[in-house]
């Protein structure tokens, strides 16, 4: 599936989204630092250009709130069956390991 936002677009509504959250909170930068263990000067750069780890991203949202929904948007789709036989034919046709290149 082609995505229509770029990563570096999704990266900077991120950062934004951070932002909105922390702020709604009454937090400042130096705050959310402090609260989420990452160092403040990798949350300025976060929040000005959208560059992060992911591993600290997710100590922001520990914070701001949003883990949950980050884990829910990523889930795997699991597919709808209207018979049987597309039940078993979805079966065989899954694949359990990725290709060798």
């Amino acid at each position: 599936m082609i995505s229509p936002i770029s990563p570096s677009k999704a990266l900077r509504k991120l950062a934004e989204n951070v932002r909105s959250r922390r702020l709604s909170a009454g937090l400042t930068q130096e705050g959310l630092a402090e609260r989420s263990g990452v160092a403040l000067p990798t949350l300025r750069k976060f929040e000005q250009k959208g560059v992060i780890s992911l591993e600290s991203f997710l100590r922001l949202l520990l914070v701001v709130g949003g883990i949950e929904e980050v884990i829910e948007a990523i889930k795997p789709v699991k597919p709808t069956f209207s018979s049987i036989d597309e039940v078993l034919k979805e079966e065989t046709s899954i694949r359990k390991r990725g290709r060798r290149k």
